[in-house]
């Protein structure tokens, strides 16, 4: 994920952000050559503990002090943790996260696909999983109308075996 600071790109960026929140802060920052990590969070709409955890499991880098008070970080990171949120959307765990930004340029994209089958799979069987638990549920709410009040209900009589 490269980062342009010419204006149309600066332009794009800032109207590609959902929140005013994040536009605001994103269109300051584009004028300074790293942010702090309170703005860094802020840009990307993540809390400062959740910076620290990426660090923590190497999702991203740990800037060196610039003699300062703070650390800066490079404006780049922000579309990083947007990548990492949008694949936790997806179901990819941080391992997988990990791998797929190793594998960020894109040139290895059988082991990408195959991660992305795997996660297709996980999703499927969990689809299938809820689909039984749907259908033991209606069935449930169903016994649970048809029975009388002299009888125990049936969803809870199911819970308590």
């Amino acid at each position: 994920m490269k980062f342009c600071l010419h204006q149309a790109c600066h332009d794009l960026i800032i109207r590609s952000v959902l929140t005013p929140r994040v536009k605001h802060f994103l269109s300051k920052a584009m004028n300074e050559p790293g942010l702090t990590i309170g703005r860094l969070a802020r840009a990307a709409d993540v809390g400062i503990e959740t910076i620290r955890y990426y660090q923590r499991r190497n999702l991203l880098p740990i800037p060196d002090p610039d003699g300062g008070a703070f650390r800066h970080y490079p404006i780049r990171l922000v579309d990083r943790i947007r990548f990492i949120k949008r694949a936790q959307d997806l179901g990819f765990t941080l391992d997988e996260i990990s791998t797929l930004l190793q594998l960020e340029e894109g040139a290895n994209r059988k082991t990408i696909r195959a991660i992305a089958r795997d996660r297709l799979q996980e999703i499927r069987h969990k689809i299938v999983d809820l689909q039984r638990m749907e259908q033991t549920l209606t069935h449930l709410i169903h016994q649970c109308e048809a029975t009388g009040r002299a009888q125990p209900c049936p969803i809870i009589a199911a819970l308590t075996e």
